[in-house]
């Protein structure tokens, strides 16, 4: 008789065989978790999380030597090791209990700020020295100590005679490994500060190091953020609990980043580690400070990675809100920033042009009404700035207003001593045989002109010419009858203080011919501003009208050049004397108009400040 044979199918449906996952080697799972933590100051730092975590108020950490080894110790007032039914430190418990920590029915039954859970904390000394050492006392008044090996699955417990008993508890590592010896007490110090900054503030505990290696005393303070507090945030908050935030908008750099913690225990440094966090608004580099989210689940061995759970996941959707009102407040930012910054390089572009045509002959660029105004203060300008638009509302430079005619100066438009000089122009170029005047321009350290109590003294270093009036303020350069090239000293001294300057004469026979000044309206220097126009080859342009420079800012050397801000300012100076000479000498052709911008470069770059 046949028997009924059951489908193939249906004999695989069924497990073969089923049972529970155990460990096949106790000892190597211990390695395993022991080295698991790479970082040596977050094993310091769960250890002394470990303190707080039994209610001390006083903790010092002490890096030393004795003995000829490097050793690290921890000692705080807190309760101490558990006890057991004798009075006596449980140490036993401690080392036969590995991932198998208290604290986690602690935190069941409601027991509130206790970080540890998993009960592998003590093992981390395997990434700091070769040996633990744990003293605790007993009700009896006597201290007892527990010591433990790196890569040695035993333990050992005995009486410590001590003079005074320890009040909680004493840990010491020693020697300590070789990359850790080095890890000296202000690096610890910053580690800490920032690892367990709200744990530390909320726990009201005083945290010294005293580095007796470098003879320092050192306290940990929680870490002070830099910047603009925000305020008025959307609340971050959902069904597993609210996320703490404390956020500053500071000024823009690589160094700010948004620390992740979980119950005031930083778990990443920077937000922007995790993938779907590394765009704006947090790797913006404007932000910094920290998030909290209590209700994380963290990875056991490390505790500095989270797990991709439920919770994670319900954090990441109720955060959206605020991401979104900080890519506002850093958009606003930016707008303000870049204003400012237009501000500020177009101050300095103008000063340094101005600078450059006071060095430059006053018959060759007096389109821009320069010289006319050299009675004002130095580096002031004639207009005020329009930050909307990037451009700047001139008058023109040589009239003044109503508060400019006051005969009577404030006190900070008075001079102070002595402190440059400069030969006005410090070039020129002068026919055989005529002549040409030259003024020295002392300032003090303002760049404000001064005055009174100068003594002047001209005289020519290099070359042929004579001089008349040398020692005056504006001195008279006669021409010898050949083409040279002629330098011209100058010495001014006010009592102690002596400054020196330079000035240079080509004497030719030939000269550049000068454009007619009657086709040509005298204007003061002008502003700039923007217009996007991508994919466009003009680079700027000149209304003559509102007399500013426009930059278009979407040209590729504008995008090149703003790399930096440096190159930025730069670009836009070569801009400005590419126009100012294209409007001052009309006409000329394009070798001379050459010659002319690359001196006018020349001087100006040389005043440029960034």
């Amino acid at each position: 008789m046949n028997k009924k044979r059951k489908p193939v199918n249906q004999l695989k449906s069924g497990p073969v065989s089923s049972g529970r996952l155990r460990i096949g080697d106790n000892w190597n799972a211990i390695t395993i978790i022991a080295l698991s933590q790479s970082n040596p100051l977050k094993a310091i730092a769960e250890f002394v999380e470990n303190s707080i975590d039994a209610g001390a108020k006083n903790i010092t950490i002490i890096r030393g030597k004795e003995k000829g080894e490097n050793f690290l110790r921890i000692i705080d007032d807190g309760e101490g090791i558990r006890m057991d039914e004798s009075g006596v430190p449980d140490f036993k418990y401690v080392a036969t209990h590995i991932c198998d920590s208290i604290k986690r029915q602690l935190k069941k039954d409601g027991a509130g700020g206790i970080q540890g859970e998993f009960g592998i904390g003590l093992l981390s000394f395997w990434t700091v020295g070769e040996h633990i050492s744990v003293l605790s006392s007993g009700r009896d008044g006597r201290t007892y100590q527990m010591q433990m090996a790196k890569g040695d699955p035993g333990y050992s417990i005995k009486q410590k005679r001590t003079l005074i008993p320890v009040s909680g508890t004493e840990l010491t590592i020693s020697p300590l490994l070789p990359g850790v010896s080095h890890i000296n007490g202000e690096k610890i110090q910053r580690y800490l500060a920032s690892e367990l900054r709200d744990r530390i503030r909320k726990s009201d505990i005083v945290l010294r190091i005293t580095d007796r290696t470098a003879r320092k005393e050192l306290l940990v303070e929680p870490r002070e953020f830099a910047g603009r507090l925000l305020h008025r945030l959307p609340v971050v908050s959902t069904d597993r609990g609210e996320v703490y935030t404390e956020l500053y908008l500071n000024e823009v750099s690589r160094e700010n980043t948004i620390g992740v913690y979980r119950a005031g225990t930083r778990v990443l440094s920077s937000i922007t580690e995790l993938d779907m966090f590394s765009s704006e608004p947090w790797a913006s580099g404007w932000l910094q400070g920290i998030i909290d989210i209590p209700f994380l689940n963290l990875t056991p061995g490390t505790r500095s990675g989270i797990i991709h759970d439920e919770n994670f996941t319900e954090f990441i959707e109720s955060v959206i809100p605020l991401e979104t009102k900080l890519n506002e407040i850093i958009s606003e930012q930016r707008k303000a920033e870049e204003e400012r910054a237009s501000h500020k390089i177009l101050k300095s572009v103008q000063n340094a042009l101005k600078e450059a045509i006071l060095a430059l002959p006053k018959d060759e660029y007096d389109w821009f009404d320069i010289h006319l105004d050299s009675r004002r203060k130095p580096g002031s300008t004639a207009g005020s700035f329009d930050a909307q638009s990037g451009e700047e509302t001139e008058r023109p430079m040589g009239m003044t207003s109503d508060e400019d005619q006051s005969e009577q100066k404030e006190f900070f438009e008075f001079a102070g001593p002595l402190f440059s000089v400069k030969v006005s122009p410090a070039s020129a170029v002068v026919s055989v045989g005529k002549s040409r005047t030259f003024r020295a321009m002392p300032r003090d350290q303002r760049r404000r002109l001064v005055e009174e109590g100068l003594i002047f003294h001209w005289e020519i270093k290099e070359g042929d010419g004579t001089l008349e009036n040398p020692s005056g303020e504006i001195v008279t350069f006669m021409a010898a009858n050949d083409p040279g090239l002629t330098t011209l000293s100058l010495s001014v001294s006010q009592g102690d203080a002596v400054c020196t300057a330079e000035g240079l004469v080509t004497v030719t026979d030939s000269i550049i011919p000068k454009y007619d000044e009657s086709s040509v309206e005298s204007k003061g220097m002008p502003g700039y501003t923007f217009r996007r126009a991508p994919g466009e080859l003009w680079r700027s342009q000149y209304d003559d009208k509102q007399n500013v420079i426009i930059i278009n800012n979407g040209h590729r050397d504008f995008v090149y050049a703003s790399k930096s801000r440096a190159g930025k300012l730069r670009y836009i100076c070569r801009l400005f004397s590419k126009e100012l000479v294209y409007r001052n000498f009309p006409g000329l052709p394009a070798d001379q108009l050459l010659e002319r911008m690359i001196e006018l470069n020349l001087y100006t770059e040389d005043n440029l400040k960034s």
